[in-house]
């Protein structure tokens, strides 16, 4: 009996041992708490309004949307100017780079040489306004006068000649467009009386032609070498050089007229070297198409 009475005998035998136990179940979660704590407040945060974030997380946040590849283009701003190195290439060259079209090579002084003494003058005006097979500014009208001159000097000077570079005369258009834009507001009071003009002009423009004027286009700058047959261009009429190309189907025309074309004889630059659009040029291969048939 008394050895089963000593197994079920509590661990605290003495009052000093209770007191421990009980102080010891009140300090030991304290402790554990206070360390939490400790440990919750004492860590690093960084949250959306924390203001230990890292510099390279600011910068994240304040970026902007657009990337580094965005750039704003001010449309009033001067038009950039092609040198006469790229206007050869995107224009010149399909004549120039192979004397087409009874072209001066470039490179070939003997077929500059005459050119170049009747002086630069004369050399940029016949290239402005057109000479012969060559249509006016090579058939690209949206090029500047300053931008042509340059082309020709490049091909001269590439030839043989030393021509001088043109000089780019600064713009006087802002001083003389602020009283225009003074006089500006005073054009509000005249709207209520032309705002029914409009009107009548509506059948007109909606009778307008949708598709371009395709044989305009031929007359400009395609005929340099289509006009002639020249650098392997079948030649306007000509239904014996067409009628394999027709037979392509329109979609390998249109593809080869606005991407452009290397043939056996020659190339055909895009676009014919013009900066027409893609509805325009379609609208010369029917025209040309249409003629050989």
């Amino acid at each position: 009996m008394s050895d089963a009475h000593n197994e079920h005998a509590s661990a605290i035998q003495t009052p000093k041992q209770l007191v421990a136990a009980v102080l010891a179940g009140f300090l030991v979660p304290i402790i554990a708490i206070v360390l939490l704590v400790q440990y919750v407040t004492n860590a690093e945060k960084v949250g959306a309004g924390s203001t230990s974030q890292t510099q390279e997380a600011i910068a994240a946040r304040l970026r902007p949307v657009a990337d580094d590849g965005f750039i704003l283009k001010d449309a009033n701003a001067p038009k950039q100017l092609q040198s006469g190195d790229a206007v050869f290439k995107a224009v010149c060259a399909a004549c120039h780079a192979t004397g087409a079209a009874g072209a001066p090579k470039v490179g070939d002084a003997g077929a500059w040489s005459a050119r170049i003494g009747q002086g630069q003058a004369t050399l940029v005006e016949h290239a402005i306004k057109g000479i012969r097979a060559m249509p006016a500014k090579g058939g690209n009208p949206d090029l500047d006068d300053v931008e042509v001159e340059r082309a020709v000097v490049y091909m001269a000077n590439q030839s043989g000649g030393k021509l001088k570079e043109p000089e780019v005369k600064a713009a006087a258009a802002p001083a003389a467009a602020a009283p225009a834009a003074e006089a500006a507001p005073a054009a509000p009071a005249a709207q209520p009386a032309a705002a029914a003009a409009p009107a009548p002009a509506a059948p007109a423009a909606a009778a307008a032609p949708a598709a371009a004027d395709g044989k305009k286009l031929y007359e400009s700058a395609c005929v340099a070498c289509h006009g002639a047959g020249v650098a392997g261009a079948p030649k306007f009429g000509d239904k014996a050089a067409w009628e394999p190309r027709i037979k392509q189907g329109n979609a390998t025309l249109y593809e080869h007229a606005i991407k452009g074309f290397q043939g056996k004889a020659g190339m055909m630059p895009p676009k014919g070297g013009s900066s027409a659009s893609d509805d325009e040029v379609k609208a010369a291969v029917d025209y040309m198409a249409s003629a050989a048939k």
